[in-house]
């Protein structure tokens, strides 16, 4: 899929920095209107890390720049089995759900716009996934962050459980 012109892809530090949206928002005052921008960003190392950011300024750039200084601020580990999800998950924020499948080798990443640049962030290259409700990039975005947030993997589960693992897979 072509990446779109304005969406920027960065490598520093060891993470991936992608710009998911960026909105113009103004202000009405007395003297009229003041203008400034939102930018919405997602960061991952592409081994399990990801963090959402956002930014405001009057300045594109420096809107952009604060997002993803935010998003590297509010990283978190996600539990991934391999290259995929352990199970299917849905991801609810605001008016948002997400539902995520894992997927098998080869099918890639077959999902909207927003929840693409969060999984490649995170390092996930196989997978299904469906926005449901509504497209807003921020609610989409947490809601895919809120779902692979809750994601365990079976020995979590099997140790909290005092089971074994295959008792828990099946």
């Amino acid at each position: 899929m072509a990446r779109k012109p304005d969406q920027i892809v960065s490598e520093g530090e060891g993470f991936t920095e992608q710009l998911i949206n960026v909105r113009r928002v103004s202000k009405v005052v007395k003297g009229g209107r003041i203008f400034g921008f939102s930018a919405l960003t997602v960061v991952g190392d592409g081994n399990g890390r990801v963090g959402m950011g956002r930014g405001k300024a009057r300045e594109v750039p420096v809107a952009v720049q604060k997002a993803m200084e935010d998003a590297r601020r509010n990283m978190s580990k996600v539990s991934l089995k391999g290259d995929t999800i352990h199970y299917k998950i849905v991801g609810r924020h605001g008016a948002a759900r997400v539902v995520m499948r894992p997927a098998s080798e080869g099918t890639g990443i077959i999902a909207g716009g927003t929840m693409r640049a969060i999984f490649e962030a995170v390092g996930v290259k196989n997978v299904l996934a469906k926005v449901i409700g509504t497209t807003n990039p921020v609610n989409v975005s947490r809601a895919t962050l809120d779902g692979l947030r809750r994601i365990r993997n079976p020995q979590e589960t099997a140790a909290k459980r005092g089971k074994t693992v295959e008792q828990i897979t099946g």
